[in-house]
C-alpha cells in the first residue's frame, strides 16, 4: 500500500476534481461538463480535503459545506476506484469531521450504491431527514 498524504487543500482546481470524480465514478451524479458549475462548487466549498499518492496525484477528496460550530454537509466524497478499498474515504471523513471542529454533526447524502461503505465503517443513518431535489 502506497503512502497518502491528506490536507486542507481550499484551492483544489477544477481539473483535479473532475478527473477524481471520473476515476470514482462519482461524475455521473455531478455536473462535470458544465466547466463553470464546477468551479462555483470548489469555490464555495467552506471544507476541502485532499488524498494524494507519493508523487502528488489527487486520488481522494472530501468537500463539505460548515459552519465549524454546528454543522457540517459532506457534499461529495470521492475516491479513485483503483485506490478504494485501503481506508481512503474513512481517512478522509474523520479529516473533514476533525477540520469541521467537534461540535459539528456531520450529514451526508448516499448514492445508492455506496451506502454499503457508508454502513460498513459504522455512520450512523437517520430516519428524520427531508430533502427538495434540485431543479437541474
Amino acid at each position: 500500500m502506497s503512502t497518502i498524504r491528506y490536507a486542507q487543500e481550499p484551492a483544489l482546481s477544477a481539473d483535479e476534481f473532475i478527473a477524481v470524480l471520473q476515476a470514482s465514478g462519482l461524475a455521473e451524479r455531478r455536473p462535470v461538463a458544465d466547466r463553470p458549475r464546477i468551479e462555483r462548487m470548489l469555490a464555495h466549498a467552506t471544507l476541502i480535503v485532499t488524498a494524494r499518492d507519493e508523487s502528488g496525484r489527487l486520488v481522494g477528496v472530501s468537500r463539505a459545506l460548515t459552519d465549524h460550530a454546528y454543522c457540517c454537509y459532506l457534499s461529495d466524497l470521492a475516491v479513485d476506484r483503483a485506490c478504494q478499498g485501503q481506508g481512503i474515504g474513512r481517512r478522509l471523513i474523520a479529516e473533514t469531521r476533525r477540520l469541521a471542529g467537534p461540535e459539528t454533526m456531520c450529514l451526508l447524502l448516499s448514492a445508492p450504491d455506496a451506502m454499503p461503505f457508508y454502513r460498513a465503517i459504522g455512520m450512523p443513518q437517520p430516519d428524520n431527514a427531508f430533502m427538495f431535489k434540485r431543479e437541474r
